[in-house]
């Protein structure tokens, strides 16, 4: 395992046990609300401190981006954060939620860690290496219909800017797959591509520590990532399709009709 992804194996599993010890007192949690369906617990805060302390103790030159405390740092390696992707499935005891850690290395992805506590899975990348899940190989599905394929998704659920052009691709998606699933973690979902588990997924407004990470998983077993446009703009936008190379193209296409002028020029 490449140095670097081994401390943030390191990272995810020390915020992994500070979540697990959480999930056994959720009612004892302090709870704030950041927006409209947007919530952040102690458990957060606490995990992400965690991780930024082991990272930091390892790389005290590297830039992070984390989900509580922002940027800070400037380098040419910047780590990329989310704690605790999923927190309204963990404040609700919905065993959905993932740690996910990435590092660019000059605007790159080069490694990838989700950890899935509630399971003990660990997934993980390194560019031009491969993904895998607990040592464990990973490619994505040979599905090459969509009415085939199953398909992850995410609801808008603080900005509903979208929502109509959203409705448009769920109501004709649900009409043109196999199904189409919303567990509520956009890491887990892309990781979840990358085990070949999902055929493909998408959604709309995303944070790059939503993704980072799950966009090299995709990549490194043999998948493709992109924006609505299907070019590389998708940390900067949100705006992500991921699945193996056919069930991609295919998304493309069906998400297509349904793009607002806005979402066409992000």
């Amino acid at each position: 395992m490449h140095p670097m992804l081994t401390i943030a194996v390191k990272a995810a599993r020390r915020a992994g046990n500070i979540i697990n010890r959480a999930s056994l007192d959720i009612d004892k949690l302090t709870i704030t609300s950041k927006n409209h369906n947007d919530f952040v617990s102690e458990v957060d805060r606490a995990a992400e401190d965690a991780i930024i302390d082991i990272l930091l103790e390892a790389y005290p030159d590297h830039e992070i981006l984390a989900e509580e405390s922002g940027v800070r740092g400037e380098s040419e390696y910047q780590w990329i954060i989310d704690p605790l992707d999923g927190t309204t499935n963990f404040l609700h005891n919905f065993p959905q939620y993932a740690v996910s850690i990435a590092l660019l290395h000059k605007g790159v992805l080069n490694q990838a860690v989700i950890y899935d506590p509630a399971n003990n899975d660990l997934f993980t990348a390194t560019k031009g290496r491969g993904a895998y899940l607990n040592d464990r190989r990973l490619r994505v599905t040979k599905e090459t219909h969509l009415k085939n394929a199953l398909i992850g998704t995410g609801f808008p659920y603080t900005n509903f800017t979208h929502i109509d052009a959203y409705m448009g691709m769920f109501r004709d998606l649900i009409q043109k797959t196999a199904g189409l699933r919303r567990p509520g973690s956009a890491a887990l979902d892309l990781a979840y591509t990358a085990a070949g588990r999902f055929d493909g997924f998408f959604e709309i407004g995303l944070k790059p520590w939503d993704i980072a990470a799950g966009c090299l998983l995709v990549q490194e077993a043999g998948g493709l990532v992109g924006d609505f446009q299907g070019n590389e703009n998708y940390l900067k936008s949100g705006n992500i399709i991921a699945g193996n190379p056919k069930i991609f193209g295919q998304l493309l296409q069906a998400i297509a009709p349904h793009l607002s002028e806005e979402l066409k020029a992000q």
